[in-house]
């Protein structure tokens, strides 16, 4: 049962609550994989008081091809800004009582554009494509020993379709018009935080922060700028690339005269799982958090020094709150399906009237009966890094049910995401004593006591349940010039932060056993889909929709058997 709580004993939030005539508001833009959306929120409260969301379509050309129309982005955002904006009134505020705004974004989504007309030159390429898969081929080639970890100790990442140097790569080889405007030397590259402030200003900043930038494949994680090596790598010239800056300063004010956001400053810059960990006050060292949603992302707090992987993490700037203030690093792992399981229990094996209704189906058997899903659709992220791994269900009888198997699908989250925080324990030497939770997924309470209990350790889910523009409010808020609210990790003052707390109820014997089947089954799942290896860990690919993969003819006929009895 969840123990509602709001005085976290390591999580401090102080704001500066000087007197003032009027309510100082703070803007976010918000552009996610599937929506962009504009929230305001009051200081030094921090309450959203308004807030408008709008989708933006997906195209999908090819199998594993992602783009989205990268002025549909900006269109939309600028709609929710007028919508946004228009409901203050009616609330009792005033448009001037906007003081800044920041910015948080799906991170590795890629745009090239023509720095002259402000155009893109192609479709953006979201995170998630793999197009660029016989790219990283042709990189890796020419590197000592072929090895995809060969620039870990310069950026912390290996080399992916994932990230985009690989992206802006393939845009300058395949796309005649990218290829013209860099000969022309009017191209421009950047992530999607860099696309919106791009016009925000119209063309006068072509900025980043560090967190995205550290998402890249370019950006050196010591020195905090691009690096030579790297550009040189992957044939990218600096010039086309925006300026590193830090996550929270006045970068610069809208300029742009279709919005009401005119002349407002902005003054913070977030990638969106860093936004969350600051959101979730995982601002000192061991603090972790994971947004359970399609998929999940755990962070880790690692304090001013980058803690190099060698388990399959990647090493990421969590934030840097100022120009002259130190970076702040993190270790993240993702679990590539997560919601998407029950998606596919939903739409695919139609076991599941509705995902949302997953919590009901597994609550109606007290445990899994002894079965275990690993949902490898795509093979297995850290620490196995297997992308010959597929999906299998195991340790079925003639007594499993649908509800079962549902059960097994919200253990599976719950053991992937220990696979990761395992890693973490080894590498940064830490014990992590608690785990903070949001999302939309986070919402299943039964997902959430089931977390707590495969860990054994508490989990503390924010009753924001999306973190990300929070995070950035308050780090948009806190830069240096506006100064409506600051962070004072050593001060016990807790303001408005609420968490439902989950306490495991398992021993320590049931959870070595339980975790231990389900490192069984993952064994059970590898060498399923056979492919040429290259040395060190296999390119990171993070899904957004669910294709039914190729499983063993066991698992079609028991689980065709089980299927049937439950009609």
């Amino acid at each position: 049962m969840a123990e509602c709580r709001n005085d976290v004993n390591f999580v401090t939030r102080a704001f500066d609550r000087r007197a003032s005539k009027r309510q100082h508001l703070v803007g976010v833009i918000d552009d996610g994989t599937s929506t962009v959306s504009f929230s305001i929120y009051t200081t030094p409260e921090f309450k959203e008081i308004a807030s408008h969301q709008l989708s933006i379509p997906m195209i999908s050309l090819k199998p594993g091809w992602y783009e989205q129309d990268a002025m549909a982005i900006i269109n939309n955002m600028y709609r929710c800004v007028e919508i946004a904006v228009g409901m203050l009134a009616s609330l009792g505020y005033k448009k001037e009582d906007l003081v800044t705004i920041g910015i948080t974004n799906q991170r590795e989504t890629t745009i090239m554009w023509d720095a002259i007309t402000g155009k893109p030159l192609h479709n953006a390429i979201v995170w998630n494509d793999i197009r660029t898969s016989s790219t990283v081929d042709q990189i890796v080639a020419n590197i000592p020993n072929k090895n995809i970890n060969h620039f870990k100790d310069k950026c912390g990442l290996p080399i992916s379709p994932y990230f985009p140097a690989l992206k802006i790569r393939w845009l300058m080889e395949n796309v005649p018009a990218v290829q013209k405007a860099c000969k022309e030397k009017r191209c421009r590259a950047g992530t999607i935080d860099s696309w919106i402030i791009w016009h925000l200003t119209k063309g006068g900043l072509h900025i980043t922060d560090v967190t995205n930038a550290s998402r890249t494949l370019l950006m050196n994680i010591e020195t905090l700028q691009w690096d030579r090596t790297l550009l040189k790598a992957f044939s990218i010239r600096a010039d086309i690339l925006p300026q590193i800056r830090s996550s929270s300063e006045i970068y610069g004010a809208v300029t742009d005269e279709r919005t009401s956001l005119l002349g407002i400053k902005i003054s913070g810059i977030l990638g969106n799982q860093q936004a969350s960990l600051l959101g979730q006050m995982c601002i000192k060292p061991g603090q972790a958090k994971n947004s359970y949603r399609a998929g999940c992302f755990v962070l880790c707090n690692t304090g001013h020094v980058p803690v190099i992987s060698r388990h399959g993490l990647l090493t990421t700037v969590a934030y840097k709150l100022g120009p002259n203030n130190p970076a702040t690093y993190a270790l993240e792992g993702a679990v590539a399906v997560a919601g998407h399981a029950l998606e596919w229990l939903e739409h695919q094996v139609r076991i599941l009237p509705r995902a949302e209704d997953a919590e009901k189906y597994a609550a109606a058997v007290p445990t899994t009966g002894d079965v275990y899903f690993v949902p490898a659709f795509t093979g297995l992220y850290a620490p196995y890094w297997r992308k010959d791994a597929r999906g299998l269900i195991i340790g079925l009888t003639q007594f499993s049910t649908k509800h079962h198997i549902i059960r097994a699908a919200l253990e599976a989250i719950c053991f992937q995401t220990r696979d990761i925080l395992e890693i973490m324990y080894k590498e940064t030497e830490q014990k992590v004593d608690r785990l903070h939770a949001d999302g939309q997924l986070s919402k299943n309470d039964l997902l959430m006591q089931l977390q707590a209990d495969t860990v054994g350790i508490p989990v503390f889910r924010s009753q924001l349940f999306d973190c990300a523009p929070f995070g950035v409010a308050m780090c948009a808020a806190q830069a240096h010039g506006i100064g409506l609210c600051r962070f004072d990790p050593d001060k016990k003052e807790y303001s408005n932060v609420f968490y439902d707390k989950f306490m495991p109820a398992s021993t320590d014997e049931e959870r070595k056993h339980r975790y231990g089947k389900w490192k069984r089954a993952v064994q059970r799942s590898f060498d399923w889909a056979i492919r040429p290896k290259l040395k060190g860990a296999p390119d990171i690919v993070r899904p957004t929709a669910i294709s039914v993969m190729p499983l063993s003819l066991f698992f079609f006929i028991s689980f065709a058997m089980v299927v049937h009895s439950l009609k």
